[in-house]
């Protein structure tokens, strides 16, 4: 363990008056920033003899083979104008970034012409003190069974990304597979010697089943069986896959709370928020009892800045969601099969065009084009209680513990433990669109002045253009699933922040209450120039409470509310003296939309009969053409913030906890038919 650095750790704060801070020092001692500890994963084989203590390029310290700490990180990593080809996976595989590394930057290891450049990986799995989180093969038979299964699942659905760019052998390397709790993550992407296929995955599983759990060790065996057979496709072995995963998560105990805010900021005049559950609808489940959809949907919508009616695009999203998903569920409760993930996913898919459509259809009817056209960000998360047949113990089990993630925009959702932070969602932002086409390393395109301009948004465009990004999670583990809008996760606040919020609730001495409170007041300190929306849902894996969906509670169809009973505040003039952050003035223009092939016939008449079929969405859209009318002959309410408490203090750092990077050396075993790409 190296417990002292001659090299200062340097404060990332441009006017920070002295930023050259000691060596595990949490904050800056000038300015109060907290510093930033950047391991980075290096990919050159020369530089596993580079002994640990050394500092590279005067700004490097090695801690271990391969293990690398950025002590600059005021200053910007080394880029070539153009981007080599072998770097080319790491950016398309961007939308992964959840078990992908990225690209940080490159290191020539001396000053000749021809010495090796090394290619730098952030976003690694390296812990907080320098060390590698353990392989699949060290973790494998210290975890659950559901675990383990949900880990194959994870490699599974990354099997088809990683082939379509020609990186699957990265699967099929033991010591390069890590795991970060409940999440599998790469160390590095490799390129085989071949295009390597199912039968491969499968005998690398078979390794692992040999000491899985006795109540999955049968199952899996046969699934590994499957893979190995040319005859069974992926589509049928993701089935198998899941039905397994699905019994063993549904025996686990689950309590849901939920929590959410929206709050207008100390500077706008109006707000362009909207979120569920709001106060207002915890308040009338306690009273009437009405709300089905509580603790299962939370949604958050930000309506686009600038754009002429955001908060009626938010609330009319908001509205419409609520109505279809409770169909959904209806639909779902009266059968008696599992719906796969991509059934799922694909209505879901389809809920939102529609909602899309209904926002558009009023943007249409006004004759609105441009930044004239309102919309709406969307991050929805839908806990889907299926209920799930456990035959070999004869059981029918009420809740599947799937959770679904809906985002378009820039509206985001955190998954927080008590000792991590891990962001759930891509922003659908300039910046994510040039690092997912190969034009640049994220940190480039932050540069650019449209970086945060948004790339597509609910009701800008017809729904044969919109692409929502759906992700399925397993719920086998205590957390708290934040959902947020920029307000918030703004210059990086809920990373910056979750310590003191998250263990807190997650160890019952805060409230979930008392949390949303405080971060909303946080985005109103730090940030401020925009209206802030937070939903928090604590997923409590408790033996004494069980969360059961009551299949009654939603088996009749309800038709969607009727919009004269939407309280929408008319959009007041903005004072010129009202200042507007730049990320909101480049999200409003929506700038460079992609271009995207309408879909087939076939598939809009999908979309219709869907639409046909939920009840009330057709009053819905006559309704929604007619709002915009209807909120102009509105007076506007005088907006009254409410009062928050303080975000509590976060306690003084402990010399003793700070992060002090570690000499040992990881465990690295490539595959010999691997190669690691150059730079």
């Amino acid at each position: 363990m190296i417990n002292s650095f001659s090299q200062p750790i340097y404060c990332q704060n441009p006017s920070c008056p002295e930023p050259r801070n000691t060596f595990g020092s949490q904050h800056c001692a000038a300015c109060e920033t907290e510093l930033i500890y950047r391991y980075l994963w290096v990919v050159e084989p020369s530089v596993e003899e580079i002994p640990a203590g050394t500092v590279i390029a005067d700004r490097y310290f090695v801690i271990a083979p391969q293990i690398w700490l950025e002590s600059r990180p005021d200053l910007l990593p080394i880029a070539p104008e153009e981007l080599p080809d072998a770097i080319a996976p790491y950016l398309h595989l961007y939308p992964q970034r959840l078990h992908t590394p990225e690209v940080y930057g490159f290191c020539p290891l001396g000053e000749a012409a021809e010495t090796a450049i090394a290619l730098l990986l952030e976003n690694v799995p390296i812990d907080t003190y320098g060390g590698l989180y353990p392989s699949i093969l060290e973790a494998w038979s210290q975890t659950t069974a559901v675990r383990q299964v949900y880990w194959l699942w994870q490699m599974l659905q990354l099997w088809t990304p990683l082939s379509e760019q020609g990186v699957a052998s990265s699967l099929l390397v033991p010591e390069n597979l890590r795991v970060e709790g409940s999440r599998v993550r790469l160390l590095q992407l490799y390129k085989g010697n071949y295009q390597p296929t199912l039968r491969d995955l499968g005998d690398v599983w078979s390794g692992l089943v040999e000491s899985a759990r006795p109540q999955v060790q049968s199952r899996l065996g046969e699934i590994c069986l499957f893979l190995r057979r040319s005859s069974m496709n992926l589509e049928a072995i993701a089935l198998e896959l899941n039905e397994l995963l699905l019994e063993q998560a549904a025996q686990l105990p689950l309590d849901l709370d939920v929590f959410g805010l929206t709050d207008i900021g100390p500077q706008r005049s109006h707000n362009e928020d909207s979120c569920y559950p709001t106060t207002a609808d915890l308040k009338s489940i306690k009273t009437a009892g009405n709300d089905k959809l509580i603790p299962y949907l939370t949604i958050v919508c930000d309506g686009v800045g600038g754009h002429e009616g955001g908060e009626i695009a938010s609330q009319l999203a908001v509205q419409s969601l609520k109505a279809l998903i409770q169909n959904f569920l209806a639909e779902i409760a009266e059968q008696d099969e599992l719906m796969t993930p991509a059934m799922v996913i694909k209505q879901l898919e389809e809920i939102v065009r529609v909602v899309n459509n209904v926002i558009s259809a009023q943007n249409n009817e006004q004759g609105k084009e441009l930044r004239e056209r309102m919309g709406t960000t969307l991050v929805m998360a839908l806990q889907l209680p299926q209920k799930v047949k456990v035959v070999s113990e004869d059981l029918l089990l009420n809740n599947s513990h799937e959770l679904y993630l809906v985002n378009v925009g820039d509206s985001r959702a955190y998954w927080i433990s008590e000792n991590s932070c891990q962001r759930l969602t891509v922003d659908d932002d300039v910046a994510s669109r040039e690092v997912r086409l190969g034009h640049s390393l994220y940190w480039e395109a932050q540069n650019r002045n449209d970086a945060g301009a948004l790339t597509q948004a609910l009701g800008t465009r017809d729904g044969d253009f919109l692409h929502p990004t759906i992700q399925r999670f397993m719920i086998e583990d205590e957390g708290l699933l934040l959902l947020c809008s920029d307000g918030l996760s703004d210059n990086n606040w809920v990373e910056q922040s979750w310590a003191s919020y998250g263990p807190a609730v997650l160890k019952g001495e805060m409230s979930l209450e008392a949390a949303v409170q405080s971060l909303i007041q946080l985005a109103n300190e730090k940030n401020g120039y925009d209206n802030t929306s937070v939903v928090a849902t604590h997923c409590r894996m408790s033996p004494e409470r069980l969360v059961l969906f009551d299949p009654k509670s939603v088996s009749a169809p309800v038709s969607a509310p009727r919009l004269a009973s939407i309280s929408l505040p008319m959009s007041g003039p903005m004072s010129a003296s009202i200042p507007e952050s730049q990320l909101s003035e480049s999200s409003k223009q929506l700038l460079y939309p992609e271009t995207n092939t309408p879909q087939q016939p076939a598939q809009k008449q999908q979309r219709l009969k869907l639409l046909l079929s939920v009840l009330g969405v057709l009053g819905l859209m006559l309704a929604g053409l007619a709002l915009g009318l209807w909120v102009r002959n509105r007076p506007t309410p005088e907006p009254v913030p409410e009062q928050l408490p303080p975000p509590p203090e976060s306690p003084a750092p402990n010399p003793q906890q700070s992060p002090s990077p570690t000499a040992e050396s990881p465990k690295s075993s490539p595959s010999p038919t691997t190669e690691t790409p150059p730079p």
